[in-house]
């Protein structure tokens, strides 16, 4: 049976599945944070990445490459480019990412600043840190993980030899001082109170937070996004489309030839590549919230998108190929 929705009606569903989903894995988020407790207090702050603690300049350290698993990444060969590139800035892979980045020649050894990012709290994440080429290359390579992250992926990423450091990735932020946010930050301190995490905003997927890592944490002031399409490509199958993160609670009951279930798939036109795609609830809401947090960013953070594809366009962002930006942006 489908229904019709208003547009208050259909906003207001959009906000209840999101929040669902924030939400779901609370009781798993919570044990997740108590089983790394001890090793949040042994390991690392991710603050000590901050080139002050490393007898590094901020000019030195100005630019970062994040690499997302969107597939525009695939379809315009990025990896290779970059391997064969003289590129010398920081590389902030989300773990999604990480086997095809080094199999490409995206290692340590060409990119010394190599980083990689989870905030998931699921296990099955382990998997992207089981290959052999991350334990051959993974004694060099820095990771970010948030206090929610699956012990299960920390063990794998610990056993490859990543180097482990923590984050605080917000979430709850208007609980005020009852918020999991503010009640953690304290368990951390409880043993020193110097041992402090920083904080970053993750928008709910790792490429935004790994955007954040970049200019917050690295003190980067040019961050620039390969693989980060935050949508579908047209010609992808509206199935897979619609059971996306198994989130098909809305679409369910709406005639998928009606004007509302086109307003919540709702194809967008990307002007700075002159294409299309397709942005699903949970799209619409990463896709929106980084775009907000870039146009929000300090002045002297540079944002150039070099995805060639997807919904990350607006304000404060620049757009180029990224052949372009690795012959432009020599940054060193």
């Amino acid at each position: 049976m489908s229904t019709n929705y208003s547009s208050k009606e259909l906003q207001n569903s959009i906000e209840q599945v999101m929040k669902k989903k924030q939400y779901e894995n609370f009781n798993e988020w919570i044990t997740n944070f108590a089983l790394n407790l001890s090793s949040i207090w042994n390991d690392e702050s991710a603050k000590k990445l901050n080139p002050k603690f490393n007898n590094d300049s901020v000019e030195k350290n100005n630019s970062a490459i994040v690499i997302g698993r969107g597939p525009s990444i695939n379809k315009h060969e990025h990896l290779k480019l970059l391997a064969e590139s003289n590129y010398e800035g920081s590389i902030i892979c989300c773990d999604g990412k990480l086997i095809d980045a080094l199999n490409a020649g995206i290692t340590p050894d060409k990119f010394p600043k190599f980083y990689v990012i989870s905030i998931e709290p699921y296990s099955k994440i382990k998997k992207y840190y089981e290959g052999d080429v991350v334990k051959k290359f993974g004694s060099k390579i820095k990771g970010i993980f948030t206090v929610l992250t699956n012990p299960e992926v920390i063990k794998e990423a610990r056993k490859a030899g990543i180097q482990i450091h923590w984050v605080h990735s917000l979430f709850d932020y208007n609980e005020g001082e009852k918020s999991f946010n503010n009640l953690s930050a304290l368990m951390i301190r409880a043993k020193n109170s110097e041992h402090k995490l920083p904080a970053i905003q993750t928008g709910g997927n790792v490429g935004t937070a790994a955007w954040f890592t970049a200019w917050q944490i690295l003190k980067c002031s040019t961050v620039t996004l390969i693989g980060i399409n935050h949508g579908w490509e047209e010609d992808d199958s509206w199935e897979k489309i619609i059971h996306h993160d198994n989130k098909a609670e809305i679409s369910e009951v709406i005639d998928r030839n009606s004007e509302t279930f086109h307003k919540l798939y709702k194809k967008i036109h990307n002007p700075d590549f002159n294409c299309n795609c397709i942005l699903d609830p949970i799209f619409q809401f990463y896709s929106e919230g980084l775009k907000e947090f870039i146009a929000r960013s300090p002045k002297n953070i540079t944002t150039i998108n070099a995805t060639e594809g997807g919904s990350i366009f607006g304000e404060r962002i620049k757009s180029m190929k990224f052949k372009s930006f690795l012959e432009k942006y020599d940054l060193k």
